[in-house]
């Protein structure tokens, strides 16, 4: 039950205690100016190495060391903290989760929406908003409709970045154990493409330390 990834997700977080998100959503990715190309560069590699001096410096103030960088669109970019979550999970609820190992998140990984972190499978953790518990009933058509209310910022994208489809979540009735996920981002990959998955992936709460809209 989600209940449980909620109580065991302060020993998960330490044990996975920094790293980065950088799931790339499916919408497509605009051309760059002629002559901004090494402009652009220069500035995401500043703000990398910027962002990857934090957390030791938090570490050494007193912070400890349960942090992840966020470089993913679908919320701030910059430090997040895991926040240890000991009650239930509910809707809402901003979460630190690693995805599981099925041939949905393989395929996922060689497309390039998530990158190589330290979750299982050696995956990053995702950033998302709990929108469904077990029990919901869930609706997909070009948008998504939970029990009935119609769930906002959520139409669905035909293609990906690249031009490959995307194949929609059927839709159906959250099983016990899972939950479904969404970012308010309309390019983010999240449960109206992969569906529920297990809230024993949960990590924690996603508390922001240091960010940025870019």
């Amino acid at each position: 039950m989600a209940g449980n990834a909620g109580r065991a997700a302060g020993r998960r977080a330490r044990a996975n205690a920094t790293g980065t998100e950088t799931e790339r959503g499916p919408s497509p990715i605009p051309a760059a100016e002629p002559g901004s190309q090494p402009v652009n560069r220069r500035r995401r590699i500043a703000i990398v190495a910027a962002l990857a001096s934090f957390p030791i410096a938090l570490c050494a103030a007193g912070y400890g060391v349960e942090l992840r960088v966020n470089l993913s669109p679908s919320y701030p970019l910059g430090l997040w903290r895991i926040h240890a979550l000991h009650r239930d999970v509910r809707v809402g609820d901003l979460v630190f989760i690693c995805p599981p190992q099925t041939a949905t998140f393989n395929l996922a990984s060689e497309r390039g929406y998530i990158r190589p972190g330290l979750c299982p499978g050696w995956r990053s953790p995702l950033i998302k908003t709990v929108v469904a518990l077990p029990g919901q009933e869930i609706e997909i058509a070009s948008s998504v409709t939970i029990d009935g209310h119609p769930l906002p910022s959520s139409d669905l994208q035909p293609i990906d970045g690249a031009g490959r489809s995307l194949r929609p979540f059927a839709g159906g009735v959250v099983p016990t154990g899972m939950l479904f996920l969404h970012s308010d981002y309309e390019g983010s990959y999240d449960s109206r493409y992969f569906g529920p998955i297990p809230a024993q992936g949960v990590l924690g709460l996603a508390e922001p330390v240091f960010t940025f809209k870019p």
